[in-house]
């Protein structure tokens, strides 16, 4: 069965067969699925009011454990953002009452970011809709296929 990267490919090799695009047969596969699994994660989160980045956020969060908070530095660093995009969410997140801002001590210009009760049980809620959501996604390959990508694509990202 071809799928639209063979048809790219096979062009690549009709009008530059000079190249070899054989690497665009993992990659390209990959970007397309990385982009339809994005839009299948996004509408549950969509469900509970919540962008992909806020999430990401309170996931963080609650996986932190009791108190469920973090620094705001190290916050940035587990969602992978700067810290300026950090302040944008947290701030939306605040006017939501699912988060508060705190100063760290003496320390006025380190923040500490901790999850209201209202903000944990959204996030439990969400989290456990996007579990399912994931297992649908992964039941729709064989298991012998999702565990060797888990484990190709652990070697690969190691290696980038």
């Amino acid at each position: 069965m071809k799928d639209h990267v063979d048809r790219i490919l096979e062009e690549w090799r009709r009008e530059r067969p000079d190249l070899d695009p054989s690497p665009q047969g993992v990659i390209g596969r990959l970007h397309r699925l990385a982009t339809a699994l994005t839009d299948e994660l996004v509408t549950v989160y969509a469900r509970f009011g919540l962008s992909e980045a806020e999430f990401d956020l309170l996931a963080s969060l609650r996986r932190a454990g009791e108190p469920y908070e973090l620094p705001a530095g190290e916050l940035a660093a587990h969602t992978m953002v700067t810290t300026g995009g950090l302040t944008k969410r947290v701030d939306r997140l605040v006017e939501r009452g699912l988060v508060e801002r705190q100063e760290a001590g003496a320390d006025r210009r380190r923040r500490i970011v901790r999850l209201t009760p209202e903000g944990r049980t959204l996030i439990d809620a969400a989290v456990t809709a996007h579990l399912e959501n994931e297992h649908r996604l992964v039941d729709l390959i064989d298991a012998a296929d999702a565990e060797a990508i888990a484990a190709a694509s652990r070697r690969w990202l190691a290696a980038l």
